[in-house]
């Protein structure tokens, strides 16, 4: 293990300036991603900025009916959460689906979405990877590329973003609570992450030392009839070979509002737009979600070895969809 320094951070703002005066800090929280980076040599930081004991672990109801979620949450306390069960249940089967109960209980909602790819080759200092060293090239392009992207994908990288819950959230329309050097903003969720064109080191859209303070769900009565599907290759604990988050709103048999996202196929959690826009105004069907899915994938660009998520995303879509339009 590589020597380095720890800071225990006083409040937000002593938290962004030590990290964004110090190129080589970051962020621990639950460290459940960034430890094992460490063990593994991808990330060396310098200066670990310890933020659990800021005051980031509260979850509030609002006024206007949504819900705040602090950045140091568990995993596993958001889960049961009594609101959350209620009025998100497609963030309680993203979480609930995400890891095992270890790791929930210290994995936390904003080290949940910045989380980095598992590609191998990323894990695997001994490979080409842009994301991890840039210009070196990206050996999963031709390589074992079976778990990685179909779509948004550039020469420079072909990795996934692992999150599930990061999915579940842009099917709700979340918005992300951010303080940095200039004080505190907000970033929709569908707008953190980054596609990774020429830049795939860059992987989110916020400022060097910004750090997410919370997570604010809408008030959406719609999403109480929600759900979150992820396949995988085994049952416990491993990352989606293709998720969506859907919410689905009925009038009669005629679909009033739906919202989908999907997991496992790009650089970030994929809001499924076109996918929505087949939908909105149709009477339900299986047909019909199949088609919508088959619109959303359609400028989809599968590797050598990962074509079947193609046939897997779509037939997720309309199982979702089909259980959601019977409940």
């Amino acid at each position: 293990m590589r020597p380095f320094r720890y800071h225990r951070p006083t409040d937000v703002a002593d938290a962004v300036a030590v990290l964004a005066a110090e190129p080589q800090a970051a962020y621990l929280a639950g460290g459940t991603n960034l430890v094992d980076l460490m063990k593994l040599g991808v990330q060396r930081p310098d200066v670990l900025v310890d933020v659990n004991r800021l005051p980031l672990d509260a979850v509030e109801e609002l006024p206007d009916g949504g819900l705040r979620i602090g950045a140091t949450v568990r995993n596993s306390d958001l889960a049961v959460h009594p609101t959350v069960r209620r009025d998100y249940p497609v963030l309680t089967r993203a979480l609930l689906a995400a890891a095992s109960g270890q790791l929930r209980n210290m994995a936390t909602t904003g080290g949940n979405l910045l989380q980095r790819t598992r590609c191998p080759y990323f894990q695997d200092t001994g490979k080409a990877c842009n994301k991890r060293d840039p210009g070196s090239g990206c050996a999963a392009l031709h390589g074992e590329n079976r778990d990685l992207a179909v779509l948004d994908w550039s020469e420079q990288c072909v990795a996934t973003h692992p999150s599930d819950l990061a999915v579940a959230l842009a099917a709700l329309d979340a918005v992300v609570e951010v303080h940095d050097t200039d004080g505190a903003r907000d970033v929709p969720m569908v707008d953190l992450h980054r596609s990774p064109g020429a830049h795939p080191e860059r992987e989110t859209t916020l400022a060097r030392g910004a750090l997410i303070t919370a997570v604010r769900l809408p008030a959406l009565p719609a999403a109480r009839r929600s759900t979150y599907l992820k396949a995988r290759d085994r049952a416990s604990f491993a990352f989606a070979a293709g998720s969506v988050a859907a919410v689905l709103d009925l009038d009669g048999d005629v679909i009033r509002d739906v919202r989908l996202a999907y997991g496992a196929l790009a650089h970030r959690p994929w809001r499924a737009y076109r996918a929505e826009q087949e939908l909105r105004g149709q009477p339900f069907s299986p047909e019909l979600a199949a088609r919508a899915a088959d619109a959303e994938l359609a400028e989809a660009r599968p590797l050598s070895d990962n074509g079947f998520k193609l046939p897997l995303t779509r037939s997720i879509t309309v199982r979702v969809l089909s259980e959601l339009a019977a409940s």
